[in-house]
């Protein structure tokens, strides 16, 4: 089975990243279930994918709340029958020194960085296990892989799941589930949107971001290229960013 007919379930779903790879999925005839927390702009994006000819349904998600995945888990399988894809993109950042003590801040990011992507996989994984099959992609990022100033603890959250997923790799190589984590560099989203207090900095960022980052499209096309795998090949890790990106 390639991405066409693939069930696919993806979080974070309603801007972005996560909206880019539910209208590229869809158009590539993979069925996408979507979960967000902003139900307006999931419902315009069912529809405008269903009136494009592919299939999507909506449903409301807080992946702090482990009862949400099982929810969007839950609709995929009632809906067309089986889950073969959870894209775990839900995500956010807080941009600060450590020494500025956000600890509010660090919360949220433990909890929908790390323990929404836990949250999924609690979810999905035992019906992966009951089908014989499923794939786990998760966007992490490159605030990974080269460690900057102000980005410490959202770089450590992507981290952790970063070793989160090897782990589960190396306990699964049964065959039945696959892993692959996509880090993106600079991508024109909402992510920062919230992530700086001071107003003059915040745009400051936004105007870098929009000078620098890439469509969300192109990572939407690297989770495809991922999927699109036969299904005794997993691409692991997959970074994708702008080629001007230092």
């Amino acid at each position: 089975m390639t991405t066409q007919g693939k069930v696919v379930a993806i979080t974070g779903a309603s801007s972005g990243i996560g909206e880019a790879t539910a209208r590229h999925l869809a158009a590539l005839g993979a069925p996408v279930v979507l979960g967000a927390r902003r139900t307006d702009r999931l419902d315009r994006l069912v529809a405008e994918i269903e009136a494009a000819g592919g299939e999507a349904v909506a449903v409301r998600v807080d992946v702090t709340e482990p009862g949400d995945l099982r929810s969007l888990v839950d609709v995929a399988v009632e809906r067309f029958g089986r889950l073969d894809v959870l894209v775990g993109n839900a995500g956010v950042t807080r941009i600060s020194t450590v020494a500025d003590l956000d600890v509010e801040g660090w919360s949220a990011m433990v909890d929908v960085n790390v323990k929404g992507v836990l949250h999924g996989i609690a979810a999905a994984l035992p019906v992966f296990r009951r089908q014989g099959s499923g794939h786990l992609v998760t966007v992490v990022s490159t605030s990974g892989l080269k460690i900057v100033p102000t980005q410490a603890v959202y770089a450590g959250t992507k981290n952790a799941v970063r070793t989160l997923l090897e782990g589960l790799r190396q306990e699964s190589t049964d065959g039945v589930l696959r892993t692959t984590s996509i880090s993106p560099g600079y991508v024109r989203t909402e992510l920062i949107d919230n992530a700086v207090d001071d107003p003059a900095v915040r745009e400051e960022v936004k105007r870098n971001m929009a000078d620098l980052g890439i469509d969300p499209t192109a990572v939407a096309r690297a989770i495809a290229f991922a999927i699109d795998q036969p299904d005794d090949v997993e691409i692991g890790d997959l970074t994708i960013r702008p080629t001007r990106q230092g």
